[in-house]
């Protein structure tokens, strides 16, 4: 490492945790304004409020917009070096672009590993306080639907299903649980209504008929009532997203691994936050290099044109994942593919951008 190539590293560095701290004070200030009648309603208390909350926000506030921070800062500082001729200067030294670039991704590594820790070691433990003071002190509008049409195997051959299912009652109506040895149907369970029994953590079947086939016959049985045990729990039926991001990365491997063998569509979910958690952070290379060609020249118009494209780039890339995320819940892509492939069309974008600007 040379002297060039610290300065250019401390200026990136210095200018990337600056903004980020300064946004996160914005946002603090505007999450105080909205959220200081809860407060006041609930009575929490100034320490909650500081340290079980503040504090977890924090990080999880940093990561969101890490990306889009890391593109404005290098946009900016290397923007401020080309209209002060720094650039020219060190061009004329015999300096190539391409070893001009080394000091930039030094920083972006260590940004990566920055966010990449926070995403998946620090950030989930900081969300499950800051989401149980959020269930405590703030208003909390979840689970007061329910969900229709719901399938899941719970063992190999074991299918189970319900049509809807209240969660703020743990009640479901219609549901069915049919055995298989391989494709023969062996028996079927079906019931009108199904409640949890939290006392003796069993689920309460109401008006059931049960039917057993055996060597071509049909063995059926019914009644008003049936307490039964299977391994479906309440907590099962939504893995909302708060959920999730309050897991570290082996609690969320475990989870998709349990949504897998149950056959729920949630398991999408999951997959597409963990691999969005490897593949944000490397997207601070793709930015830095599109930042940097953007910016490595002097042009007329000076900053304000060069943070207004950075910005615009910004915003499309974060525009193609949320769109790319749709498309893999909606089936169209694999989870794996919708968190890279915003990197891999950018990865692209950079390249072309570098090899064209003016060495």
């Amino acid at each position: 490492m040379k002297k060039l190539d610290i300065y250019i590293i401390k200026k990136f560095l210095g200018t990337f945790f600056l903004a980020l701290t300064l946004i996160i004070l914005i946002a603090i200030i505007f999450d105080v304004s909205e959220k200081m009648d809860d407060f006041l309603d609930k009575g929490a208390p100034l320490s909650a409020i500081l340290f079980e909350y503040y504090l977890n926000f924090i990080p999880y506030f940093a990561n969101l917009f890490s990306s889009l921070f890391v593109f404005i800062s290098v946009i900016f500082f290397t923007s401020r070096m080309a209209a002060k001729t720094e650039f020219i200067a060190m061009f004329s030294s015999g300096i190539s672009m391409k070893r001009l670039l080394l000091p930039y991704f030094v920083a972006a590594l260590i940004i990566t590993a920055f966010s990449f820790v926070l995403g998946n070691y620090v950030i989930p433990d900081a969300n499950k306080k800051r989401l149980q003071f959020q269930a405590i002190y703030l208003k909390n509008t979840e689970g007061k639907f329910g969900e229709y049409n719901i399938h899941r195997q719970i063992h190999p051959g074991v299918y189970f299903y319900v049509e809807s299912y209240n969660r703020n009652r743990d009640l479901g109506l219609k549901m069915t649980l049919e055995k298989f040895d391989g494709m023969e149907l062996k028996s079927k369970l079906s019931a009108e209504m199904m409640i949890w029994d939290s006392i003796n953590q069993k689920w309460i079947l109401q008006n059931y008929y049960i039917r057993n086939f055996e060597d071509g016959r049909e063995e059926l049985i019914s009644g008003l009532r049936l307490d039964t045990a299977f391994r479906i729990k309440p907590q099962d039926f939504s893995t909302k997203s708060n959920v999730i991001e309050a897991m570290n990365r082996e609690e969320l491997n475990n989870l998709i691994a349990e949504q897998k063998l149950s056959g729920t569509s949630a398991v999408v979910s999951s997959e597409i936050e963990k691999h969005n958690r490897i593949a944000t952070p490397f997207a601070t290379f793709i930015l830095t290099m599109i930042g940097f060609a953007l910016s490595v020249r002097k042009v007329r118009g000076g900053l304000g044109i060069n943070i207004g494209i950075g910005i615009l780039l910004s915003f499309s890339y974060i525009l193609f994942m949320r769109f790319a995320t749709v498309f893999a819940l909606s089936g169209v892509f694999s989870p794996m593919l919708s968190a890279w492939i915003p990197n891999i069309l950018y990865a692209f974008i950079a390249a072309g951008i570098y090899f064209t600007a003016p060495k």
